[in-house]
């Protein structure tokens, strides 16, 4: 049986951390960016809308792409304009998500992950929790 997984511990407070930033202007959720910089963003996403799910929210499409941003800052903003999310990243891999079957939903209505997906979020969060990277 499959165990419950609850938001992983280095997320809980990630506001606190994010107020204490040293530098100014440095965008930081106090998760250490080298822990998912080399996570497909595919997986980012699914731990995204777990994270909505458990919080008794409705995964709409804006509010996947504030919770993706906000815990993942530099993987879902622009380039130039690094304090702003750029929902391009996840309007094309939500489509390739739904396609592997991995969600279900639209942007319309909201997102929820299915068997699959939930197990891939699960070891997503397994990997944080060890702090190991993917290639």
């Amino acid at each position: 049986m499959p165990q419950k997984v609850k938001s992983f511990d280095l997320v809980r407070n990630f506001e606190k951390k994010r107020k204490s930033s040293k530098k100014v202007g440095e965008i930081s959720n106090g998760i250490d960016e080298e822990i998912y910089k080399r996570i497909r963003i595919a997986n980012l996403i699914l731990f995204g809308i777990n994270s909505v799910i458990e919080k008794k929210e409705k995964c709409t499409f804006e509010r996947l792409i504030k919770e993706c941003f906000t815990l993942f800052p530099r993987a879902f903003s622009f380039s130039k304009y690094p304090h702003w999310p750029d929902s391009l990243k996840l309007d094309r891999q939500l489509r390739a998500l739904r396609k592997r079957k991995l969600i279900a939903g639209n942007p319309k209505a909201s997102f929820s992950l299915t068997k699959s997906g939930k197990k891939i979020t699960i070891e997503t969060a397994q990997n944080f929790r060890q702090r190991k990277l993917f290639k």
